[in-house]
């Protein structure tokens, strides 16, 4: 599934500005640390971007903080958890 270039850029941005959580589990996931597993970061998928993705073990791991309890956000994640 392509992603929108506007995902893709919002993609990279949201690299430059991880989260202090997901900055903590990347540190444990680089370079192949999880079983020799490779993790993608805020890889984009369609118009949704994963915090972490590996294509391997087709699994998406997404760490929610406090930007998840907000307005309409609560709602939004139910919308598009599978």
């Amino acid at each position: 599934m392509d992603a929108p270039k506007r995902t893709i850029a919002f993609a990279r941005e949201l690299r430059r500005r991880m989260t202090p959580p997901e900055l903590r589990l990347w540190v444990a996931l680089r370079g192949r640390a999880a079983d020799g597993l490779r993790f993608r970061r805020q890889h984009p998928l369609g118009p949704y971007i994963l915090d972490f993705y590996c294509d391997v073990a087709k699994l998406a791991v997404e760490v929610d903080g406090e930007g998840h309890w907000l307005g309409d956000q609560p709602s939004r994640d139910d919308r598009r958890d599978l």
